[in-house]
């Protein structure tokens, strides 16, 4: 063959970037920041569930209601993103030659639920307390 003792090229990624696997072509989405034309499969997607409501509102709704303990409705967005407007907005992050081995989930941060009668589980808010002390 015309390829014997020719050295192949090193690759970034071992999917090209991409989540297509032999569909040879995936259709386009928009970008949400950019309103490029990115492939659907190379997009960085994120689904975000909110409040239709913002929080401030929030409180004065809920006591103008007259039906109690009505949940609000949330808002389900998926929102596609480029690379580069992923990158420069911080929704993904440029990772090292090891760390793009990695392949699972980052650490999520989700805020842990406090229960509000009897905080019994460190205390909702106020500085952290002192460490109690080694030698004791």
């Amino acid at each position: 063959g015309a390829t014997r003792g020719v050295a192949t090229m090193t690759v970034k990624r071992r999917c090209h970037g991409r989540n297509k696997k032999g569909r040879g072509h995936v259709n386009r989405v928009r970008c949400v920041s950019t309103g490029k034309a990115i492939p659907k499969d190379k997009a960085i997607k994120r689904f975000i569930v909110r409040n239709i409501v913002e929080a401030s509102a929030l409180r004065d709704i809920r006591e103008s209601s007259c039906i109690e303990g009505y949940q609000l409705p949330k808002i389900y967005i998926k929102q596609f993103y480029s690379i580069e407007a992923a990158i420069h907005q911080r929704i993904v992050r440029v990772r090292s030659r090891e760390l793009r081995r990695s392949r699972e989930p980052p650490q999520r941060n989700r805020p842990a639920f406090t229960p509000r009668e009897g905080a019994a589980a460190g205390g909702a808010g106020g500085p952290p307390k002192p460490a109690a002390p080694v030698g004791a």
